[in-house]
């Protein structure tokens, strides 16, 4: 039997779920690439799963372009990217209109860079085709020269409710049945990874009992974006009562992510309970807490989550782009200032054999002495965020 990941592997643009921005992004991107001061390299980043190789694929197909595929172990020596890469990058297909090179991975590069990195940056620059990369965290610092020179588009976790749609029409096409329970739990449990999903769908339906599937076994953290739209935008069941059991977040962090949110999704009565629910959750806390009452943690979760989803009168069709805590925020920036500050002095107080105390002291004239010479970030070898930092 062939994985179902390979036999129901997207052919056309229209095929590929809970993308369409991402999609309109390399459209525009193949659209311009021949036009001057264009980019000539767009970089796909995002989790597992959630389409960047299979959108490269595609547009081999849709353009009728070779697809010259190359991966990080390849980007390791600049000898061999000399030898394969350069021509690649110049020569026409011999089978096909067009070609796209595509360079898959490229933030699992080993430490071990024998000039290849640099080598396939400048090569970017010469190419007479699109060259596609794919990578799940495209901020590592080795990466920073690429960033500069590629256009940048994110794929996001897919909906758990359209990777359940995907997987009941697989099941479809493939004549097999699982109920819609056991549908929403692994696409749930998936964490946005189609693949993942299609891969467990595969595997469970060979079992003949169902009952004793252990959804824990695996992916037990749930993305606190999709325990969000299951709390606001789906019928409260009983899995709504256990989404918050599998989010990693802290549940005070969960909290104000719930508070920040609810007025995207609830007006009126249905937002008043909401807020009402939450309070009480509040109350509960603080109870439990001074009191050390910790029995009583479970109905904490049950205000929180079943209390806040059945607060609606219905399910909640459409997209809403949730919102990060804004306390939770402010306190992120300030602490990656802070952090950035540090960095900065501590490289300054080496360089001026200083101490590192006194550099913190000082840090408004090392600024503007800094700013003042444009040698000095070069001389203290400050990064691309620690430049951003000191313009503001």
């Amino acid at each position: 039997m062939s994985p179902w990941v390979e036999k129901y592997r997207p052919k056309k643009f229209q095929d590929i779920k809970g993308q369409n921005d991402a999609i309109d992004k390399v459209r525009k991107f193949l659209e311009e690439f021949h036009n001057k001061g264009s980019k000539k390299a767009i970089v796909l980043h995002g989790p597992p799963g959630t389409g960047k190789t299979t959108i490269a694929h595609v547009i081999g197909k849709e353009t009728n372009s070779e697809v010259f595929e190359l991966n990080a172990s390849d980007l390791r020596d600049k000898k061999r990217l000399e030898e394969v890469l350069k021509p690649a990058m110049e020569q026409k297909s011999l089978i096909k209109q067009g070609k796209i090179i595509l360079v898959d991975e490229v933030d699992g590069i080993s430490t071990v860079d024998k000039g290849g990195l640099s080598e396939f940056v400048d090569l970017i620059e010469y190419t007479h085709y699109p060259v596609i990369i794919t990578a799940n965290d495209i901020w590592d610092k080795r990466l920073s020269p690429l960033r500069k020179k590629a256009e940048l588009v994110q794929l996001r976790n897919i909906d758990y409710r359209i990777i359940k749609e995907v997987l009941a029409d697989i099941l479809r096409k493939e004549k097999s049945f699982m109920e819609d329970s056991i549908l929403t739990r692994i696409a749930v449990k998936a964490k946005g990874d189609l693949r993942a999903a299609i891969n467990d769908i595969q595997t469970i339906s060979k079992l003949k009992d169902l009952s004793s599937i252990d959804f824990d076994e695996r992916n037990k953290e749930v993305d606190i974006f999709n325990a969000l739209k299951m709390i606001f935008k789906e019928k409260a069941t009983d899995e709504t009562l256990k989404i918050f059991d599998s989010v990693k977040t802290p549940i005070d962090e969960i909290i104000l992510w719930v508070e920040e949110n609810i007025p995207l999704e609830y007006k009126g009565r249905e937002l008043a309970r909401a807020y009402d629910l939450l309070s009480k959750t509040d109350i509960f806390r603080g109870r439990i807490y001074k009191q050390q009452y910790w029995r009583f943690l479970v109905y904490e979760n049950i205000f929180l989550s079943y209390g806040i989803s059945s607060s609606k009168k219905s399910a909640k069709p459409g997209f809403t782009t949730y919102k990060k805590p804004t306390r939770i925020l402010k306190i992120w920036m300030n602490n990656q200032k802070n952090i950035k500050k540090k960095s900065i002095s501590a490289k300054y107080a080496e360089y001026v054999h200083i101490g590192k105390k006194r550099a913190m002291q000082e840090f408004p004239i090392i600024k503007q002495i800094i700013n003042s010479n444009p040698e000095i970030p070069k001389e203290l070898k400050l990064d691309e965020e620690e430049l951003e930092y000191l313009k503001n």
